[in-house]
């Protein structure tokens, strides 16, 4: 039976289909000055906002409320692994079908959340990352330290997406449980990638705009070499 068909028979048949329920994960720490815009433009494309607080020192949690996102927060600083997690379990546990996981400091446009939701849809795939265009735009530390990175994983671990170290993505929440990460910190992000090349799960890319504010934190060299041993902890330890 083809698509349309069954679409007729179901309303013909007054069966109520299930609404695909959308929630994105934003971790935050000390983000006051962005976390208004992020949920506010992020709820334009996903049915609920999750932020997750970890231990900020500043407003970012009760801004983040303010502006409709539900809030939960870490009393001691966890890390961005361990931030996403609480958010993406708190997911599952509203019964949502897809993940959407951006940066709370407006590193990521969340006009792109349809692109990345139609790729997922078009491609059938279990995950798709969104990719830095690794321009003049893009502080060269952060450049050179993606570039690595793709070599890296590609030469590793058989990764086939260039921006390995991005924080925008989709997942199905089928996806999510085979994914789940142990790691606390900026190594998750590599983590998810292996876990789903060694998860067989199909994954993909689009193309996602940036933008980069003056002292923006992020991963530093010390954190590169952090993230590489974890890698290779990961490969040769299990």
């Amino acid at each position: 039976m083809n698509e349309q068909i069954l679409e007729q028979n179901i309303e013909e048949k007054g069966i109520k289909k299930q609404k695909e329920k959308i929630i994105a994960v934003i971790p935050a720490h000390n983000e006051e000055k962005y976390i208004k815009e992020v949920v506010e433009e992020t709820k334009k494309y996903v049915d609920e906002v999750i932020v997750v607080d970890d231990a900020s020192k500043d407003n970012t949690g009760s801004i983040a409320r303010n502006a409709g996102a539900i809030v939960l927060r870490h009393e001691v600083n966890l890390g961005l692994g361990a931030t996403l997690k609480t958010g993406c379990d708190a997911a599952l546990i509203l019964d949502t079908n897809l993940i959407i996981t951006l940066d709370g400091d407006g590193q990521h446009d969340p006009k792109d959340i349809p692109n990345l939701l139609k790729r997922l849809k078009e491609e059938k795939a279990d995950i798709v990352f969104g990719e830095r265009e690794f321009n003049e735009d893009m502080p060269l530390v952060k450049k050179t330290g993606n570039k690595f990175f793709h070599e890296f994983s590609k030469d590793v671990f058989g990764i086939k997406i260039r921006d390995t170290q991005t924080g925008f993505r989709i997942f199905s929440s089928e996806a999510y449980k085979k994914i789940r990460w142990k790691s606390r910190d900026y190594a998750v992000a590599s983590e998810i990638l292996i876990n789903a090349e060694e998860r067989k799960l199909k994954y993909t890319s689009e193309r996602i705009r940036t933008i980069y504010y003056e002292n923006q934190k992020g991963t530093t060299i010390v954190d590169g070499i952090k993230i590489a041993n974890k890698m290779l902890d990961l490969k040769f330890n299990k």
